[in-house]
């Protein structure tokens, strides 16, 4: 049976459904947290909704591709995609945090596509940045 577990097939499916099912658990985290319903709005066609929620799918998925590429285990690899999600949440957090003139919900939820590119170039920049963080550990 250790010989299944090691078969590259195997270890493949493994990352990607755990990848795949972490991503879903971070949209339906950040959707509880953002003040607009996100698919609601990307069905109606608001592009900076589109725009900020593909920023998150990337950022996510790109964390998991540098703790894929340089950890073994999957609990490790999991474990570094929890950590970079809080992470990205937090560049979230700031991003709202230094744009004290507006509130970025509000106008993402109004498709202001300036800040919804703004926020997707956010996502994707820290992700790289957090992978890099995570390929030196």
């Amino acid at each position: 049976m250790g010989g299944f577990w090691e078969n590259d097939l195997v270890i493949q499916t493994a990352n990607y459904s755990v990848a795949v099912l972490c991503t879903l658990v971070f949209l339906v985290t950040f959707e509880m947290i953002t003040k607009y319903k996100g698919w609601e709005e990307i069905r109606n066609g608001n592009i900076a909704v589109a725009m900020a929620t593909g920023g998150k799918i990337f950022g996510i998925a790109n964390i998991f591709r540098f703790s894929i590429m340089h950890h073994d285990s999957i609990l490790i690899m999991v474990g570094w995609g929890f950590f970079g999600y809080f992470l990205l949440l937090t560049g979230y957090f700031i991003f709202e945090f230094l744009t004290p003139k507006f509130n970025i919900d509000e106008e993402i939820a109004k498709d202001n596509r300036a800040v919804g590119l703004i926020a997707m170039v956010i996502s994707i920049g820290l992700s790289y940045v957090i992978g890099a963080g995570i390929i030196s550990s």
